[in-house]
């Protein structure tokens, strides 16, 4: 199977289960972004310490890519065999807070704003947030005029908080304090 098929050359994709859409189509855009976020969650694993919450966001890039599959499904009676594998379970979110209670409990207090940065598996973290916020408002968008299950926004914001948390919990066990504004 050749990656190329060039019936993406006029400006159209795809979507699982049929149909075509605008490659700039609020649903296009929604699993773009969602992609995009779990990339940026890829770089965030490979950033060193490699290990230091490997589990955790191998567990998110796993479920990003369901989501980005219920995405790109329109009608998912038409693929109910894959559809099963695209999803998540619905208590991760529920997870993502114990972890980020966890977390608070090691952390100082925060009392303001706190300025992306600090060692480079934390400014991964920060940056894997800003575009989980970013897909957050394009699912949002698609939300307007599609359905989209709730539970995929429910996830994507508290993601987006996790990824906050954990970013200044790599920063802290590095004996390095988050900066303010």
């Amino acid at each position: 199977m050749k990656i190329y098929t060039k019936t993406g050359d006029t400006g159209e994709t795809g979507l699982f289960g049929g149909g075509r859409v605008r490659k700039d189509h609020p649903r296009t855009q929604a699993y773009g972004e969602v992609d995009e976020l779990n990339s940026a969650v890829g770089l965030a694993r490979a950033t060193a310490p490699a290990d230091l919450f490997d589990q955790l966001l191998e567990a998110v890039q796993r479920d990003l890519f369901s989501i980005g599959g219920r995405l790109a499904t329109p009608e998912p009676e038409n693929v109910a065999k894959s559809k099963a594998k695209a999803v998540h379970p619905p208590q991760r979110a529920q997870s993502f807070e114990r972890e980020m209670d966890d977390a608070e409990r090691e952390l100082p207090p925060l009392r303001a704003f706190v300025l992306p940065g600090g060692i480079p598996k934390a400014s991964a973290l920060h940056l894997a947030r800003t575009v989980c916020r970013r897909a957050e408002r394009s699912v949002v968008h698609l939300a307007h005029d599609e359905a989209v299950a709730p539970e995929i926004l429910v996830y994507l914001n508290r993601l987006s908080d996790l990824l906050f948390t954990l970013a200044r919990l790599a920063n802290h066990r590095a004996g390095s304090p988050d900066v303010t504004w």
